[in-house]
């Protein structure tokens, strides 16, 4: 329990862990924040990182002229495409490996074909709407390469949705962080981003329990 409780301070409280790391340890703060990035999107055992209100804050204190923002945008874009395309060629060499039972309700060749098909029709569109929820972006890659989704449009799409997540949270931090109300409150803007950012993933849950009953 101790370290889950040191793991919602440190998210809480972002902005001073990130201000005492660049203060600390200069451009080192570029590596740790790749690392995080890099193991949330590419790292299918690592979806509770902090993803979307790491990128913000990052984006506020850039603001305050510790870090370029725009180097820190182009390297945090390079994080995830990497961690995306480490997912992708896991699970395509993986996935076929462990969905041989037939028997099994989960783990069947049946349900790795119909995956398959999901990403032979919505593929595109599931890996850039992917990138801003907490957790799917980090299966989506991996499924993607489970169902053998044609590589050069991976690559296309997880680069555009890179960029989309990315510029989209270190900018509105860079822009909107630093505003007196907004940085007097940035507690209550992360409890919110990771609100706004689950909720789609919580009423799609509630609404399939309630089709089954």
């Amino acid at each position: 329990m101790e370290y889950v409780a040191q793991f919602f301070d440190i998210v809480l409280h972002l902005d001073q862990h990130l201000t005492w790391l660049a203060d600390n340890y200069g451009v080192l703060i570029y590596a740790v924040l790749f690392a995080i990035i890099f193991c949330e999107t590419g790292l299918v055992i690592t979806p509770f990182l902090p993803g979307d209100s790491l990128l913000f804050v990052a984006g506020t204190l850039a603001a305050t002229g510790s870090m370029d923002v725009h180097g820190l945008f182009a390297l945090l874009a390079l994080a995830s495409f990497l961690g995306d395309n480490t997912n992708y060629w896991t699970g395509r060499f993986v996935g076929p490996r462990i969905f041989t039972r037939e028997q099994s309700r989960l783990l069947n060749p049946a349900h790795l074909e119909r995956t398959r098909q999901f990403y032979d029709k919505f593929g595109p569109q599931m890996i850039i709407f992917a990138r801003f929820l907490p957790i799917i972006r980090t299966f989506a890659p991996f499924v993607a390469g489970i169902a053998r989704m044609l590589y050069s449009k991976f690559l296309f799409y997880s680069f555009a949705g890179c960029i989309f997540w990315i510029g989209f949270f270190v900018y509105c931090g860079y822009y909107f962080g630093n505003i007196p109300f907004v940085k007097k409150n940035l507690t209550l803007f992360i409890l919110a981003i990771i609100f706004i950012s689950v909720l789609p993933g919580v009423i799609g849950f509630v609404r399939q329990r309630f089709r089954r009953t």
